[in-house]
Parts: C-alpha cells; sequence; structure tokens
C-alpha cells in the first residue's frame, strides 16, 4: 500500500467515488455497528502481457449485513456484455 502506482489507483478510485456520489454519510444508530470495508487491487495486462496499469476498487464486506436490518433491497450497478447482446437478439427476433 505504499507503491505509489498502488497509491494513485486507490486516488483515482475515491475520486470516482466521490464524483459520483456513491454514498452518503449518515449518522450510525446507537445499537449497530459500520460495515467495514476493504481495498482489492489487480493489474491489467496488455495482450502482450505488459502491464497497461494498476487497479483498485473498494469493496464492502456486505457478508457482515442482516436483511431487514442494514438493507431492504439489493442493487448491483453491473451488467455483462453478453446479457446485452442476448436482450438485443431477442428483442430484434421477436418483433
Amino acid at each position: 500500500m505504499t507503491d505509489p502506482k498502488w497509491l494513485e489507483a486507490m486516488k483515482q478510485e475515491y475520486e470516482a467515488l466521490m464524483k459520483n456520489k456513491t454514498w452518503t454519510l449518515v449518522p450510525l444508530p446507537l445499537n449497530r455497528k459500520a460495515i467495514r470495508c476493504k481495498w482489492v487491487f489487480w493489474i491489467k495486462e496488455n495482450a502482450d502481457e505488459t502491464i497497461n496499469r494498476c487497479k483498485s476498487r473498494l469493496v464492502a464486506k456486505g457478508f457482515h449485513q442482516l436483511p431487514r436490518c442494514d438493507f431492504l433491497e439489493i442493487f448491483s450497478p453491473l451488467i455483462k456484455h453478453i446479457t446485452i447482446r442476448v436482450n438485443l437478439t431477442l428483442a430484434l427476433t421477436n418483433r
């Protein structure tokens, strides 16, 4: 975590989270603990296996959450490209 390339990757991720207003800081209820988080690091490589860039992501340890107490609904902003392709193909063939 002291390597400049990882610090830069963490800085970029943090700036993206703040720019997108990913969360809102609210007071913690007295009978609850905050959900902890951790940094996940990986290296993106080019086709010739040279390093393209270092990436990081801040992830919550969601397995500590309790349904109906810590959350009421689930939202996942990720989608695979194949899902979009399948949906478009189905829409075009069934019109």
